[in-house]
């Protein structure tokens, strides 16, 4: 690896960790590039959307600008109203539907109560629909995913406040 690789490479963790991404992969040709971090107690782990929005608000003055954060955006701290959610996320690779079939109305909205094991929504994997269920009780805060999105394995889909 040439050194500029290098020094890439570092300003990529360093912007990967700033945001708190868990988990990013690069393939390119012959290089592949894997990188997961330990999650830190309180750290909400980003998103894919989150990552893209991130890069498309950095700087696009040179290749290596889009994996360096601006020094002075520190992501804010989270909210206490978001402390000590559960995160539902995805078991598998697939597309997100928030209702059973088009046109019907979805699962659980923000607000709705839920109990443990009930149907909040379907991931589709190779024309399989699968059922999601919440596995933890609560009140809805958040969906997370977009309907008929692609989402991935681990991707948050909901968010719930426990009773």
């Amino acid at each position: 690896m040439k050194q500029q690789d290098i020094d890439d490479l570092r300003q990529l963790i360093d912007f990967l960790k700033t945001h708190q991404v868990a988990e990013f992969d690069l393939d390119r040709g012959d290089l592949k590039i894997r990188l997961k971090f330990h999650e830190q107690p309180g750290a909400v782990p980003s998103n894919l959307g989150d990552l893209a929005r991130l890069l498309s608000a950095a700087p696009a003055a040179a290749p290596a600008a889009h994996a360096a954060a601006p020094a002075g955006s520190a992501p804010a701290p989270a909210a206490d109203a978001d402390a000590g959610l559960h995160i539902v996320k995805s078991p598998i690779v697939g597309t997100f539907y928030s209702s059973p079939s088009p046109g019907s109305a979805p699962f659980v909205s923000a607000g709705d109560r839920v109990e443990k094991g009930q149907v909040i929504c379907i991931v589709e994997a190779m024309k399989l629909m699968n059922e999601i269920e919440a596995d933890a009780t609560g009140e809805v805060v958040k969906c997370l995913a977009a309907n008929g999105q692609p989402v991935e394995f681990g991707q948050p889909l909901f968010s719930i406040r426990p009773a």
